[in-house]
């Protein structure tokens, strides 16, 4: 991101005028401007629209951002931390801290640094930026993932309590955006929506068929256990022969664990 000095200049110089005009019309010393302009010193905030005003751009080009170039940028590094995250985490991690240096504060990045901090010695952290996010995302995916997180973390606590009241603040969704989309849409859009939320839904019936054999377990009932179990493997299998890549990609270890005797 350009300087806002520089973009100053760059923009006075285009207009062909001197510091001193600029000066008069800004109602401050011409020193004020080349203070501005050599990076000494920056402008009163009440000031950027008026220079803005000037000069005939809005505040976003004055302080030179780009909201396409920015979020092709925050995707970057998000996909390649993704990448790592799961046999390099620390590496990963890296690579989100140094996108925060370059985008301080963005809740994207603090949402995924969160992927890369998930170890049970580093739960006060990850429970400060959950809740830092909570509060300040302008993103409600975010904003949800976040407590689904901390309500995670307080359930690893064994701070049932604390876990429910975090959970009362997601609300409650009847259906997604890719069931509409995949109903409502046509061709390849429809397919690859309906295919993505496909995937959604297996990977989420293998786990609460897990959960549900374990509360079975052990409550006794060892015959509802197994049918469940039973259930979950059938669905795993579909998985397998639906979309192989997908499920050794990332469903294996989830089944393995889920359904681990």
């Amino acid at each position: 991101m350009i300087n806002l000095g520089t973009k100053i200049r760059e923009l006075r110089k285009k207009r062909d005028i001197s510091q001193e005009v600029l000066a008069e019309a800004l109602c401050v010393s011409f020193q004020a401007v080349s203070k501005w302009e050599t990076g000494t010193a920056l402008p009163d905030v009440t000031l950027v629209p008026a220079i803005a005003s000037f000069f005939g751009v809005s505040t976003d080009e004055l302080f030179d951002y780009d909201r396409f170039k920015t979020e092709q940028k925050l995707e970057e590094i998000v996909t390649k931390a993704a990448e790592i995250r799961a046999d390099r985490p620390a590496e990963a991690e890296k690579i989100i801290r140094d996108g925060l240096r370059q985008f301080p504060g963005n809740e994207i990045l603090l949402n995924n640094l969160l992927y890369t901090i998930d170890s049970p010695e580093r739960r006060d952290e990850a429970l400060n930026i959950c809740k830092s996010l909570v509060e300040a995302a302008s993103d409600d995916a975010v904003k949800y993932d976040a407590l689904r997180i901390m309500a995670g973390i307080y359930s690893e606590r064994g701070d049932e309590a604390l876990c429910e009241e975090t959970l009362e603040k997601i609300p409650e969704i009847y259906f997604t955006k890719l069931e509409l989309a995949a109903g409502l849409l046509c061709g390849e859009k429809s397919f690859k929506a309906a295919r993505s939320q496909l995937a959604l839904n297996l990977d989420s019936a293998v786990e609460m068929l897990a959960i549900i054999r374990r509360h079975l377990s052990e409550s006794g009932d060892r015959d509802g256990a197994e049918k469940a179990k039973t259930a979950a493997l059938s669905v795993v299998e579909i998985i397998k022969s639906f979309e192989p890549k997908w499920y050794d990609d990332g469903c294996r270890e989830l089944c393995e664990k889920l359904l681990a005797d």
